[in-house]
Order: structure tokens, then sequence, then C-alpha cells
């Protein structure tokens, strides 16, 4: 029922001359971004509030009390919930500076809940999925080539902006690309956030000596805190280290709530990742040149990501707390993500840059090369009868949904076009 005051919200379908529960006006300027991860529902929502105009995130629920169910009142990322939208109006949540944050009671009629419920299971639905069959080989090839190059491009272009932001040090923008890639969508905003706040040419003078590289790498990430866990050496070492590095380097370390948990693996935590990245860096970064060699090819991703994780982070999954069972660093799953989403786009991108046209083939090669990934969109497309065999079928299915489907432009759409082009016949 929650997801149902979110698509209100989203949608902006309140009732006109809406007010807070304590009588103010209220004024939605942007509802947001929808988060499906942890931490508030929407982000980036600017509001107004009688004449007082807000920005901050926004939080949904069926009851204001699931707020203190949820535990919202002692976590940190919600410290900046400008409004609190609910279908009832059973608490009022105190905003931690002597008063309440604002708070919407929503309300619908039944018959609107009952059409939400009937159409809900199609909301994220491809619109033209019982139409697929009906397309010509010829038009879905030709389309899914397009929408591969157009991902490859991308991808590729992001590489580049990163490169032009660092002067053109492509060993860092590798590295920037390396830390993002890592992240695997959930935390990659955040690992590339604290890579970039550190120069290799830092890293590089400490390459020798691990608990160094850890300790910037931590500290960065604003996970290290001497005031807790005083029993724990390696962790009370790092706190040190990063201590006198973070002065001597003039370092101001991220804030840790914007790392996520709740949805992760143990053996894809922040933390593990954050080490795995530190021990790409031991002994010194040079991933481009082995990705940059020609006989770099899909089957070479042991070889180019085969760092190995052992010490105190082989049995922990966190700080303090002990891994369940041990795991590999990587698995097969997600060498073959990061040959997608960091070497080929790489080579792509530096082959551009640099016009080698060979070596950007080389990147589209690497897809055609690697078999496709295994996720909800692309195990919809399956079901819908579409054949889905390397990662260049799935990039362009993926393309497909998130840059067509999701933003209804099924005009600009070939399978679109195509379809109606048949209704003119």
């Amino acid at each position: 029922m929650e997801m149902l005051y979110h698509y209100l919200w989203k949608h902006r379908m309140m009732r006109k001359g809406i007010t807070t529960t304590d009588g103010r006006g209220l004024h939605v300027i942007t509802p947001g971004v929808h988060n499906r991860d942890a931490g508030p529902d929407f982000s980036g929502a600017r509001i107004r509030i009688g004449s007082e105009e807000w920005a901050g995130n926004v939080e949904i629920h069926v009851r204001a009390s699931d707020w203190f169910r949820h535990h919202h009142d002692s976590d940190p990322a919600y410290s900046n919930v400008i409004l609190h939208v609910v279908g009832f109006d059973d608490a009022r949540i105190p905003d931690g500076h002597g008063g309440y944050i604002p708070q919407l009671h929503v309300t619908f009629p039944d018959t609107f809940a009952r059409l939400y419920m009937r159409l809900s299971e199609k909301i994220c639905a491809v619109e033209c999925e019982d139409m697929l069959g009906d397309l010509s080989p010829l038009v879905v090839t030709a389309w899914l080539d397009s929408l591969a190059v157009e991902r490859m491009q991308q991808k590729a272009q992001r590489i580049l902006d990163t490169a032009a932001l660092l002067d053109g040090d492509w060993e860092r923008a590798c590295f920037v690309t390396l830390a993002r890639s890592l992240g695997f969508s959930l935390n990659a905003e955040p690992l590339e956030m604290m890579a970039r706040s550190l120069p290799l040419a830092v890293l590089a003078k400490h390459s020798d000596d691990l608990t160094q590289i850890e300790a910037l790498m931590f500290g960065q990430a604003g996970m290290l805190d001497s005031s807790v866990m005083l029993f724990d050496d390696y962790y009370q070492t790092l706190c040190r280290e990063y201590l006198f590095l973070a002065r001597k380097y003039g370092l101001k370390p991220m804030r840790r709530d914007l790392w996520k948990y709740a949805t992760t693996r143990p053996q894809n935590f922040p933390t593990r990742r954050v080490a795995l990245l530190a021990r790409a860096v031991y002994g010194g970064f040079s991933l481009l040149s082995r990705i940059l060699d020609p006989t770099c090819r899909s089957e070479s991703a042991a070889d180019l990501f085969g760092w190995q994780i052992d010490g105190y982070w082989a049995g922990h999954r966190d700080f303090g707390v002990a891994a369940s069972r041990q795991g590999t660093a990587l698995s097969p799953a997600n060498l073959s993500l990061l040959m997608i989403n960091l070497v080929a786009p790489m080579l792509y991108a530096y082959g551009a840059s640099h016009g080698d046209c060979d070596m950007a083939e080389r990147g589209l090669d690497i897809w055609r090369d690697i078999r496709a990934e295994n996720n909800g969109v692309i195990r919809q497309w399956r079901n819908a009868g579409m054949a889905c065999d390397t990662a260049m079928d799935s990039q362009a299915f993926l393309q497909l949904r998130k840059q067509y489907c999701d933003r209804n432009r099924c005009l600009d759409c070939r399978f679109g076009h195509a379809l109606l082009r048949a209704k003119l016949k």
C-alpha cells in the first residue's frame, strides 16, 4: 500500500489546495527523485510551505508512526527530511531542533485505490510487450545494434568527461571508473566520490604499504571513527594512520551515510569493496596499460581483476562483523560486469579520443564475446520472447528499457514506430 502513496507523490496527484497537518499551505515545486534503495523515499525535492521554500528529502509512510517502527529516528540518513507524507496522521515526528517535521496527510477515494491495485502490476512493464512477436527479425536486429552502440557511447562519454575533468590523466580516470564499477550500481556514486577525493599521486607514495592505502581509502569514505571499536586493533590502526595522513595531505572525509548496506549481499558490502580497491592500488596502479594491451580480450577478466582479499577482510564483511563464510573477492558474474562496464567502455573511449577505430571496435567485440547479464530487466525481455545471448544484446535491452520504455518514448523507438506503421496497412 505504501507504493500507492509513492505513486501519488511522484506524479503530483494530490488534491488542489493541500496543507500540512498544522494548517500551512503546501506547494510542490518538484517531488524529487524516487529512491528505491535505503534512505529517504525521494531526494532533491523542492517544496514551498507558506512563504518559505524548502529543499531536501521526502519520506512516505502509510502511518506516521511507521517512522519510529522503522527506526528512522536514530538514522542520520533521515536528518534532512523536509516533509513526511502519510496516509494516517497518528504521530508527530521531531525534527531534532525542538520542532516537528512538516507532515502532509494524503487521502483518496476507494475507487482510485481499487484501480491502482488493478493496474499496479503493469506500471513498470513494457507497453508493447504482447506485440513484440509481430516485429520482423530485421527490425529487431537493426534496432538492437543501434541501441548497443548508443549505450556504449554513453558509457564512453562518462569516461571522456572524467578524463577531461582530470586534465587528461587517463590513469586516474581509469581508477575513478574502476571504483564506480566496483559499486555495481548500488554504491557506484559514493565509491566514485571517494576515488575522486584521493589523487593517485598520493596513493602512489604509499603503494608499498597496504595498511596506509586502506587507511586513506576507509578514512576518505567516512568509515573511520577512533571513538568506537576501541578493542579492534586493525580498526584503531587505520584510525591513527588516517589521522596522520589526512593532516599531511589536507584530506576531508565524505559522509558515511551515503553508503547503502540494506539491500546489499554481505560479500558486496561497501567496506569489502573499498578493501578490494585498496588491493588494486597496492604495489602500484597500472590497470590502464593492461586494458589497452592488444591481447586484452573477454577471457582476460581473471588476470585483470585477480585481486584477492586476505587478512582482516578475509573473515569480515564489515568492521567488527565476522563473515559467516569466506568468499572470493569477485564472482564470475562480477568479473563479467567489470569487463562490460569498465574494460569495454574504456577501450571505446580511449580509442575514440585518440583516433584509434580498431581499439574502439575492440570494446564492442568484448560485449559480443561475453554472455548476457541475468537480471530482472533482461528476464522480462526474455519472457516476452526476445532472444538475449550476449552482453551486446543485454546492453541494448537495458538501453531500450531505461532510455525509452521507462521514459515513455515509444514514438522515438523503432519497435513502436514499426508497430504503428503496421496499423496503417
